[in-house]
């Protein structure tokens, strides 16, 4: 009956079990079916990381699953055991929380992070218009950036989340701002003080609700994602205290195409496990009487892109990695690059650049794609 039923979803969305296609499901364990009807997503991720199937490209069977919308199609008395990729968890970004849990992805190894990303080590979005390898993609995201909040030499910047500094460095190096990144990853903060030494770059080990200034420009590249749903006005109240008045707010972020308060469960036990997506009304929400909107652009597919060529880095060097990481940790890092992929291509998330500016200021040119 199980298998039964999992064929039935299978079929919807033309996959075949222990078929020849690149997208087919191989099966080596068939408690698979019952593992993923009782844990939905949760189970398909940990049954793939413990090697119960294959699937030659995975990217392209989660795009069947994903196109297909299967738990919306089957009957409504199976649907209920169907979580597929909807099952959430609650997860609430306190400070002790995003500083006990939120860093520990990021401070798996910089080996590793700089083995998969560009050389300026970018882990966001790269924008990939006239750009033909991901080096390029992430400088242009980078020069998009400045462009759309305007920086001019002597500003001062906030950056929320600053990662590696990669963003801090080129600000600095190409505009001559002086920058002040903030991230609670001891690894970041390490590599990005001696990435951006000598340079009018400061790098600190700090929540971004403890920071206190009054800056030209306040920009995040990839934190909303770990802010969640109960932070997401205080965020911006952080961002607005920092600002001055007549500065240029930037935020840089995946986003979901529904509100939710919970985050997909596979993602919070192994990658993130302080996180979820914000929607559209969820920003404006939280900014409204903080914010003028200046500009939305979503370039959500340049992220299958990004994602692709973390993959193939990846790919390519594990064989210096897999000592230490080990098996299960390459298949659980294929699952995670590749399931995003595939949401990305499907349009079932996005990747959104906000500009604001505080109600009063000027208007901002800032649509430069």
């Amino acid at each position: 009956m199980i298998e039964k039923v999992v064929n039935e979803i299978l079929s919807l969305s033309d996959i075949k079990i222990n078929g020849d296609r690149p997208w087919d499901i191989q099966v080596h364990n068939n408690q698979l079916f019952s593992r993923v009807l009782a844990e939905g997503s949760l189970g398909l991720g940990e049954a793939y990381m413990d090697g119960w199937w294959d699937c030659k490209r995975l990217d392209e069977f989660l795009c069947h699953i994903f196109e297909a919308k299967a738990d919306q199609k089957i009957k409504k008395n199976i649907r209920m055991v169907i979580e597929l990729f909807l099952s959430k968890t609650f997860n609430l970004a306190s400070k002790r929380r995003s500083v006990t849990y939120g860093a520990q992805h990021y401070n798996l190894g910089n080996d590793l992070y700089r083995a998969m990303l560009d050389k300026r080590m970018i882990y966001t979005c790269g924008y990939w218009k006239g750009a033909n390898n991901l080096d390029e993609a992430q400088e242009a995201k980078l020069e998009l950036v400045c462009k759309k909040i305007e920086l001019k030499p002597g500003m001062t910047v906030l950056d929320l989340g600053c990662g590696w500094g990669g963003f801090a460095k080129y600000a600095a190096e190409k505009y001559g701002a002086k920058v002040l990144g903030v991230t609670i990853s001891k690894e970041q903060v390490e590599l990005g003080r001696e990435s951006c030494k000598g340079l009018p770059v400061e790098i600190r080990l700090q929540d971004y609700r403890e920071v206190k200034g009054h800056y030209d420009r306040v920009i995040s590249i990839g934190i909303l994602e770990h802010v969640c749903h109960k932070n997401y006005r205080t965020y911006f109240e952080v961002v607005d205290r920092n600002l001055k008045d007549n500065g240029i707010a930037f935020v840089h972020t995946i986003g979901g195409n529904i509100s939710v308060s919970t985050g997909e469960r596979w993602t919070n036990k192994y990658i993130f496990q302080v996180g979820m997506l914000p929607s559209i009304k969820q920003i404006a929400q939280a900014m409204e009487g903080l914010f003028v909107w200046e500009d939305l652009h979503n370039f959500g597919p340049d992220y299958d892109k990004t994602l692709m060529a973390w993959d193939v880095n990846f790919e390519n060097a594990w064989p210096k990695l897999k000592e230490k990481y080990g098996e299960r940790f390459y298949r659980m890092w294929k699952f995670y690059l590749l399931s995003n992929a595939a949401n990305f291509r499907t349009r079932g998330i996005q990747l959104w650049q906000v500009v604001m500016t505080k109600p009063g200021t000027e208007q901002p040119s800032c649509r430069v794609v």
